[in-house]
């Protein structure tokens, strides 16, 4: 699986927008009184050019005070409207913006979540959060703000050309013999500039994936003095941003100059035209400047749309990248129908001939025609050397990937069957290095099953030995403890981890060798805890220590994705050599076995 990224692939045509329409319609009252509000606003400024006709010629011409009164009752009437409609226009727009921008992060966010796991094996982190944050701020300034004034501009250019026409035809030719100028530099230089603003936006990507890669890993870099590296490689991020931020900003600098110049360089003419036809009587006075009112409106109008469609080009580009995020598909295999669940799940796993190389890695197999049956309650110790697919199996279990050959049954039933969501509730893992959240110990422990009890959660505490530290925290339960658990010493995020899988109450164990990073006394007593966990669950343990091996009703022994022997420990010490000697390098070695 892969998405779209990359300038080569992203092409930020304007059409991509078209593509939010379902997020925009809900709410296209809001828009539609937007739009009113727009169209009132629009007539009120092209109103004041005809206030500004009649005042010189009935006015200053007529020399009629009375009229100025007028003139300035009506302006102070269209002040009004104008700004009451600014306002409607401004209110529900901007707020229409921000309700698609967090319908949108939230439709992207729920959909990256339901993705397999070799997309995430392709993808850099950084680069998802950059689509969740700058594209979608991108998003949201055209469409909060960028589209009305682009909408407005084009309106009130739209009516000051037809303005143009009734006041003098003869010059509004002009105007209209002059639009193709100023278009061909938006149409061409446009091209450019809606190229450079897709590679900034991939640049600003890549700053991003540095950030977040270098922030999550702070302790390694400094562990090991690379602050100085990991600063010229941000620099270097940086600038590259940078350049290309400035490569688009020069263009449109450059494309808003020459619009403004061949607009202004109309209307200079326009005047010069315009006054000589005053001068032999075929154009009054005020039908001169509301005529120069109306061009200025068009050269600004102009000018301001040139600037605003490089926006909108930035926001077809943000568009792309977010839809391809929203049209990427999880490649596990939905085989129909689904089928429920057993009730009860019993926990019997078989693996029939599984064959399964990761995405990245198709010519290299993980696991090889892979055959064992568990059965319902059994507990079985996984050992193999490092390779040898251990973690691959809790992988496939977990429906993270699916077999390229084969089948898992649980319960008889193949996984693929299964919802996968519903598949992974019948399933707690403990990895060897536990995932803790930035968020209370409470929550942590909930995380399995949300809707657990305070006294369950009390229970599966005191029965990991977690409550010993947990009730020395400043807040206990509530206790904050910082982003991957930071505030935690390694045999206390396991004893987390422990209590967690204990409140998911679930049918089949995944253990990781959940006691190794506990000291002697702590293992003891978690591992009575996790084998009164056990009983009457099918659990899978990949072993590091003697006393795992010794407990298990099975060994598992696994090598190059294929499975090696299988029997108890005193069974395969006996009769396996392979096995002797990893027992004697990987459990007889270790202190305190």
């Amino acid at each position: 699986m892969k998405i779209q990224s990359g300038a080569e692939q992203v092409t930020g045509n304007v059409s991509q927008l078209r593509r939010l329409s379902r997020f925009v319609l809900p709410y296209r009252w809001r828009v539609l009184c937007a739009l009113i509000a727009l169209m009132i606003a629009s007539a009120c400024v092209l109103a004041l050019g005809q206030g500004l006709r009649m005042v010189i010629d009935q006015g200053f011409g007529a020399r009629n005070p009375m009229l100025l009164n007028w003139a300035l009752i009506g302006v102070f009437v269209i002040a009004v409207i104008l700004a009451a409609a600014t306002f409607t226009r401004f209110y529900l727009m901007m707020t229409v913006g921000e309700r698609v921008i967090a319908d949108l992060r939230r439709a992207v966010f729920d959909h990256a979540l339901t993705l397999s796991a070799d997309f995430y094996d392709a993808v850099r982190t950084g680069d998802i959060v950059s689509r969740l944050t700058n594209d979608t701020d991108q998003l949201r300034q055209v469409i909060s703000f960028g589209l009305s004034m682009f909408i407005r501009h084009a309106l009130m250019m739209l009516g000051a050309l037809i303005l143009l026409f009734l006041t003098s035809p003869k010059l509004a030719l002009l105007i209209v013999l002059g639009i193709p100028v100023t278009l061909i530099p938006i149409l061409i230089v446009g091209r450019r500039v809606r190229h450079l603003s897709r590679d900034g936006q991939d640049r600003v990507a890549d700053v991003s994936a540095h950030i977040d890669e270098s922030i999550h890993e702070i302790r390694t870099i400094q562990a090991y003095a690379h602050e100085s590296q990991t600063q010229t490689i941000f620099a270097h991020a940086t600038e590259e941003a940078y350049v290309a931020g400035v490569a688009r900003i020069r263009l449109k600098a450059w494309l808003i100059a020459i619009v403004m110049l061949f607009a202004f360089s109309a209307v200079g003419m326009i005047l010069w035209i315009g006054g000589h036809d005053v001068l032999a009587g075929q154009l009054s006075a005020g039908e001169l400047s509301a005529f120069v009112f109306y061009a200025s409106l068009v050269a600004t109008g102009a000018g301001t749309l040139s600037e605003i469609w490089g926006e909108i080009q930035r926001a077809a580009g943000a568009t792309e990248r977010l839809m391809a995020l929203l049209d990427t598909r999880s490649t596990l295999e939905r085989i129909n129908p689904v089928v429920k669940l057993p009730s009860p799940v019993t926990g019997a796993i078989r693996f029939n001939q599984v064959r399964f190389s990761y995405p990245t890695r198709l010519q290299m197999p993980a696991i090889e025609n892979l055959s064992f049956e568990i059965r319902s309650g059994e507990k079985i110790a996984l050992v193999g050397p490092s390779g040898a697919g251990k973690t691959t199996l809790f992988s496939l279990l977990l429906r993270f990937y699916d077999p390229q050959s084969g089948n898992i049954t649980l319960d008889g039933i193949d996984i693929r069957y299964f919802d996968p969501l519903l598949l992974r509730q019948t399933m707690a893992l403990v990895a060897q290095d536990p995932v803790i959240f930035a968020t209370s110990a409470l929550e942590n422990i909930r995380f399995g099953r949300p809707q657990s009890s305070l006294d369950e959660v009390y229970a599966a505490c005191e029965a990991a030995h977690a409550l010993e530290f947990i009730e020395r925290l400043p807040q206990g339960l509530d206790t904050q403890l910082g982003e991957r658990g930071i505030q935690l010493s390694g045999g206390q995020r396991q004893r987390i981890a422990i209590a967690r899988a204990l409140v998911a109450d679930c049918p089949v164990l995944l253990l990781d060798e959940a006691t190794s990073a506990l000291d002697a006394a702590s293992e003891h007593k978690v591992a009575i805890a996790l084998e009164r966990l056990a009983r009457g669950r099918t659990t899978l343990v990949i072993a590091h220590r003697l006393a795992t091996v010794r407990n298990a009703d099975r060994i598992i022994v696994l090598d190059r994705g294929n499975v090696h022997a299988i029997g108890t420990h005193d069974e395969l010490m006996s009769a396996d050599p392979f096995y002797a000697h990893l027992a004697q390098l990987q459990f007889m070695t270790t202190p305190g076995q």
